[in-house]
């Protein structure tokens, strides 16, 4: 398989958050390399967005979102949780896409093959933690996105018909447009 090019994620927002879905997420720490398809994803997508980091503009904590395509943005939430985004769009647009869930490939990880739901799970799991904040995509971080030529999970090819578009989880403050928005994807 092959990395995916940064230009996949120079795209919209929501576009790439629901083609990221049966995308293979590599993580590697030491000598070990554990792949998992991406089974979830949520889309921020700009200032206008009243549930993304960036609505009220350019912030110390939100900086990585304004940097170029396929930059790693990750940020502690509750002051216990680590979320995982890789920034998405151009370049000074402030947008990008939360991974929220994985299932590992190969089923020979501690998983078993089991679904990482949620992205603090999956973040923990993954040891993904604030040192990655501000690194670009690719096997330099440790982490980086491999383009299958198939989408393929537990045996079945992934249509996208298999893919739901439901409303965010958690983002109730940004008012009922932005809330009810179906920018979550889910396998």
């Amino acid at each position: 398989m092959k990395t995916t090019p940064l230009r996949f994620f120079n795209r919209p927002t929501i576009k790439v958050a629901h083609d990221l879905i049966g995308c293979i997420l590599v993580r590697r720490r030491h000598s070990k390399t554990e792949r998992f398809i991406i089974t979830e994803t949520e889309a921020y997508d700009g200032f206008r967005d009243k549930a993304s980091h960036a609505s009220r503009g350019k912030t110390k904590r939100n900086e990585i979102m304004f940097r170029s395509a396929g930059h790693i943005y990750v940020y502690f939430t509750y002051g216990m949780h680590w979320m995982l985004n890789i920034v998405c769009g151009k370049k000074n647009y402030p947008a990008a896409v939360l991974i929220r869930g994985a299932r590992s490939v190969d089923g020979k990880s501690k998983t078993g093959g089991a679904i990482l739901n949620g992205p603090a799970r999956l973040t923990k799991y993954l040891k993904i933690t604030g040192a990655l904040n501000g690194m670009k995509l690719g096997r330099a971080s440790g982490l980086w996105i491999e383009m299958p030529t198939k989408k393929i999970l537990a045996g079945r090819l992934i249509t996208p018909r298999m893919i739901k578009k439901i409303p965010r989880v958690g983002v109730d403050y940004a008012g009922p447009i932005w809330a009810k928005k179906k920018w979550r994807f889910v396998l």
